[in-house]
Order: structure tokens, then C-alpha cells, then sequence
């Protein structure tokens, strides 16, 4: 069954098709045919392979008449599979022979070992012919340290704490990627942030760990609010009360008294609505994107929940959590 690290990896490139082909140039030098577009096509091999030959994603590169110049086949592997040797090949060999275009293999692999591994060359067979693999590796990835390069390039930043994060400028690396986080929506922040901290080993967590806190009692917001969940939430209970009180007398003395008066109750109650749902779609996506099931109970619970804080919660419970019960607790 597919991990959350496995997911979140394809659905970055699912979600920025453009990064692929991107990367290829920028860390592999790959000649890549100029392109006006890049397309997730994946659904189209359905009858073309088997259940058992079924690749994470395929990308379509097309030029400004809409001529298709180039396959990416895209498989995520975060470890050692002797089946991919014979299930690359074919990919190659399907994706070329029904697209008619020249077509690769473009492995993500954030284990050094691994990704050795996977760049080794297929022989198809008396060394007549073979299938080499395209690979995404800590070997390829650059070590991002200045959190403005990390804004730049949300998605390699990430790859780079996942790839480097443990290693000797790994605590560097990861600040840069988590920083960078604040830029992007809750719900893609979240499950990013978790991919990266379940790459990490324990002395690198225990490390992130202290620099959350120092930063936190010096009050320095230079992370996302949810990273805060990596503390003892013991720890934080009095400093996060005195923040969050603090953040609502802010805005309500920011707010002019007569724009409060101008405040309809139709307004306030559709701004309170509109908060409302989309916590309960980031919190619906967070938990797809975990691979948690949900029971009709369950999801109509999260329907029927009318309490930000509440929902706010869930939010949070959906870092590290297996069950929709440790969610929803």
C-alpha cells in the first residue's frame, strides 16, 4: 500500500507537471525538446497495462502546434524493488509505442542507496539493447540552505530537506524547506511538512525539536504554525494561549469601530461559513492525501462540526495520525 511519502512525492509532480521536465534540465542535463506545455496524462494508459505494470504518473511534453515531443514516466521509489528491472521497460516500451514520441524513465529516489540502484542500466537482454533510468537522488539534488533560493523553488526545496536532511548541513536545509512552506496553502504546507519530518532520523528530529522551541520563546515566527506540533504541546500551552490571545486583540483593535458596526449579520454569518468549509476541505484533503478512510459517520461528523478551533484541532491530529480516530479524538 502506497505511503503518505509516496503519495505526497507523486502528487507534487501530479500537481506542478512542469517541475519534471524542469529538473531534468537544471540537475540531470537533459536535452529536453522545447515545449509550450506539460500534461498529466496517466488515466490514458489504463487499458494499455496491466494492473501489475502500472506507473505512478505519466507527463505529455507538447510544442505550440500541440505536437507531442515527449513522454515522463515518473515513479516514485523510496526503496530496493528487483521488479521495477522487468516493469520499467515496459512502461517505456507502451508509453512509446501508443504515443509515438520518445519516452523516459524518471525515478525520485531520496535514499542515496537506493537511487543508486535505481540508475543502474537495464539490459534488456545479450546486452543487445537497455533501459537507463533517469534518476532524482541526493546525488543530483543540491543542498538548499538560503531560505530565499528555498522560496524560489518550493518543490526542490523540499526534495533537498528529504534528500539532505539528515545529512551534515541537514538542520539548515530543513529550515530553509519549512520557511519556505509559508508560502503555499495549509493543506499542500501540511503534508509536505510531513514528508519532510518522516525522512528525518531521531537526532536530527530531537534537533529540529529544540530550534521550534528556542524560536518560540524568543517569538520568532520563522515557521509555519503547525511545525509547532513537533513540541510538547505541555511545553507550548502557555505560550500558544498568550500568542493566540494576543493575535485577537491585535486584529480587533486593528479593525476601525465603524467598520465593525458596518459589519452586517448576513456578512459576518457568510465570512463564518465560508471559514468553516474550507477547513473542512483542507481537512478532508489532509486526510485523503494520508491514505485515512473515512466512515459515512465520520465524514458526516466533519459535515456537521460548526467549531473552528475544533476543526482546527483535526487539522493538526492529521500530522503523524494512522486512524481517522486519532483524528478526530
Amino acid at each position: 500500500m502506497p505511503t503518505l511519502e509516496h503519495n505526497a512525492l507523486v502528487e507534487m509532480f501530479r500537481e506542478h507537471p512542469e517541475l519534471a521536465p524542469r529538473l531534468l534540465a537544471m540537475l540531470l542535463h537533459v536535452e529536453v525538446p522545447p515545449h509550450a506545455a506539460v500534461a498529466v496524462v496517466e488515466s490514458s494508459l489504463d487499458q494499455l497495462i496491466p494492473v501489475e505494470f502500472r506507473a505512478d504518473l505519466v507527463l505529455e511534453l507538447r510544442d505550440e502546434s500541440d505536437a507531442l515531443v515527449m513522454a515522463i514516466v515518473i515513479e516514485v521509489q523510496r526503496d530496493v524493488d528487483p521488479g521495477k528491472k522487468y516493469s520499467w521497460p515496459a512502461y517505456v516500451a507502451v508509453v512509446r509505442a501508443r504515443k509515438r514520441c520518445g519516452t523516459i524513465v524518471l525515478v525520485v529516489a531520496p535514499d542515496a542507496g537506493v537511487a543508486a540502484w535505481a540508475a543502474e542500466n537495464i539490459d534488456l537482454g545479450l546486452g543487445r539493447g537497455h533501459v537507463a533510468p533517469l534518476v532524482l537522488g541526493p546525488a543530483v539534488v543540491p543542498e538548499i540552505t538560503d531560505p530565499a533560493d528555498a522560496e524560489k523553488e518550493t518543490e526542490l526545496a523540499v526534495l533537498s530537506a528529504v534528500a539532505h536532511g539528515n545529512g551534515p548541513s541537514g538542520l539548515t536545509v530543513v529550515q530553509a524547506a519549512l520557511a519556505a512552506l509559508g508560502r503555499l496553502d495549509q493543506a499542500h504546507a501540511m503534508v509536505y511538512f510531513q514528508l519532510i519530518w518522516n525522512g528525518l532520523r531521531e537526532p536530527m528530529r530531537q534537533a529540529l525539536e529544540a530550534l521550534v522551541m528556542e524560536r518560540q520563546i524568543e517569538g520568532e515566527a520563522t515557521f509555519p504554525p503547525f511545525v509547532q506540533k513537533l513540541v510538547d504541546r505541555g511545553k507550548l500551552e502557555g505560550m500558544r494561549e498568550g500568542k493566540l490571545e494576543g493575535m485577537r486583540e491585535g486584529k480587533l483593535e486593528g479593525m476601525r469601530e465603524g467598520e465593525l458596526k458596518g459589519m452586517r449579520e448576513g456578512e459576518l454569518k457568510g465570512m463564518r461559513e465560508g471559514e468553516l468549509k474550507g477547513k473542512r476541505d483542507t481537512l478532508l484533503r489532509l486526510l485523503a492525501r494520508a491514505g485515512i478512510v473515512l466512515t459515512e459517520d465520520e465524514r458526516a461528523r466533519i459535515q456537521a462540526c460548526t467549531n473552528v478551533a475544533t476543526l482546527d484541532r483535526w487539522i493538526e491530529n492529521v500530522l503523524g495520525a494512522k486512524t481517522a480516530t486519532e483524528v478526530l479524538s
